[in-house]
């Protein structure tokens, strides 16, 4: 199961109109719905299960430059000045902090690594440096491990997913979103090719934008549309700590864990070097898209073959507007947490800092990402479906760049001068 969010304002209603439909109730659809309405333009918002069900509630929460590549950047650094505005813009705390992130290196080979990638940012203002041993353990105090050095970026911070999306959608409803949950959007309705609406399990709105932020859906939704999004699935196994005294409030990933304080005192806790890999039918499709990717992170998989192939290959992967779509069948994605890949976390954390020994783990949780080729997300307006736009495939990504990439999805749907050159995210790239 999902971390429990903050309850969130839904409608009991079902519009028959609107000017924007947004398909899906993740961080990057609620941001867009928000600025929308900030705009004076009315949105309803459409979720197949419950708001922030799927990995907006159940990522780590950070909020980071460091690592993204250099096209990717400019969306991290607008989503900082986004998130430290988000208090005042929704009325609540989002428990955004501006705490730092640091990546720990035990070789000289990860430390090129790190190297390399400030090379690759050299032209742009960052913050980010290169850190000593010594000085890691003076911003890091009481480990035991081994490091070659380190790289920190004192304006990463971290926000909680628990409660960030919720406040989103709140303060949209505020305005005037209509949210509704437990409604899955079949397709699109269109005349002469262009957005007429939407068609949904309970009925058709007719609308004259529709955004799609539908996550890991987005893949099968675009290809009964006949657009190929390549797509493919990777699990994450998290951990929560009761609230205890830890040796940081920085945000540290090691090679084989990390660990970040949370709002209330606890540590969401992870095995950073192993992701869960279930085989999919996709994998089969577009798995050659994905083998420069494979060769270096290959150690990072654990491949399984088991019930979710089998429940992949189940779902329709063609269906019209009066038949039971995928989404209908799968509410929410809720994989299971991997024991084994907990456990090599909770080893690995305490070996380099033994003040977690006595941590104690009160949830689990897993949540499913689904990740480009290049870990690049799609942010375009779709030209050959006018009144189409797509915010999708944030590769684990998007909780961290969702208020900048909400926005900017929304600046895609009403022409506006966009928050960053979109360039980077557009389709084609895929080829």
């Amino acid at each position: 199961m999902a971390p429990a969010i903050t309850p969130v304002q839904t409608s009991p209603d079902f519009p028959k109109e609107t000017t924007v439909v947004v398909i899906g109730a993740g961080i990057v659809g609620l941001t867009a719905a928000l600025t929308l309405a900030e705009r004076g333009i009315p949105v309803v918002v459409l979720e197949k299960g419950r708001v922030a069900g799927e990995q907006s509630s159940r990522n780590l929460g950070w909020c980071r430059k460091m690592g993204r590549s250099a096209p990717d950047v400019p969306m991290a650094v607008a989503a900082d000045q986004l998130w430290a505005e988000m208090p005042q813009r929704v009325g609540v705390d989002v428990g955004y902090r501006q705490a730092g992130i640091m990546y720990l290196a035990r070789t000289e080979a990860e430390m090129e690594m790190h190297r390399g990638w400030m090379k690759s940012v050299s032209d742009l203002t960052l913050d980010s440096k290169l850190l000593s041993a010594s000085e890691i353990d003076g911003l890091v105090p009481g480990g035991k491990g081994q490091w070659a050095g380190g790289i920190f970026t004192a304006s990463d911070g971290r926000a909680e997913p628990t409660l960030a999306p919720s406040a989103i959608a709140n303060a949209a409803a505020r305005l005037g979103v209509k949210i509704v949950e437990n409604c899955a959007v079949r397709t699109l309705s269109r005349t002469g090719g262009k957005v007429t609406g939407v068609v949904t399990e309970r009925g058709e709105i007719r609308c004259d934008q529709v955004l799609l932020a539908a996550g890991l859906w987005s893949r099968k939704f675009l290809a009964n549309l006949g657009i190929s999004l390549p797509t493919l699935p990777l699990v994450s196994s998290v951990m929560r700590t009761a609230p205890m005294d830890g040796p940081t409030d920085i945000a540290v990933g090691g090679p084989d864990f990390s660990f970040r304080k949370r709002s209330d005192g606890g540590y969401t806790v992870t095995q950073r070097g192993a992701l869960g890999a279930p085989l999919m039918l996709d994998h089969l499709l577009i798995g050659l898209r994905y083998l420069h990717m494979l060769r270096h992170q290959r150690s990072l998989l654990r491949i399984n073959l088991g019930k979710d192939f089998l429940n992949d290959i189940r779902l329709p992967r063609r269906w019209g507007p009066k038949s039971v779509s995928p989404f209908e069948r799968i509410r929410t994605m809720d994989p299971q947490a991997d024991e084994s890949i907990n456990a090599e976390a909770i080893r690995n954390l305490v070996a380099a800092w033994p003040v977690f020994k006595n941590m104690v783990v009160q949830d689990v949780w897993a949540g499913m990402m689904d990740i480009t080729p290049d870990s690049l997300p799609a942010i375009e307006r779709i030209d050959s479906i006018p009144g189409f736009t797509i915010a999708t495939g944030f590769s684990g990504h998007g909780f961290g760049t969702g208020p900048a990439a909400g926005q900017l999805a929304a600046d895609l749907v009403t022409n506006a001068p966009p928050i960053l050159d979109p360039a980077p995210y557009k389709l084609k790239r895929f080829g």
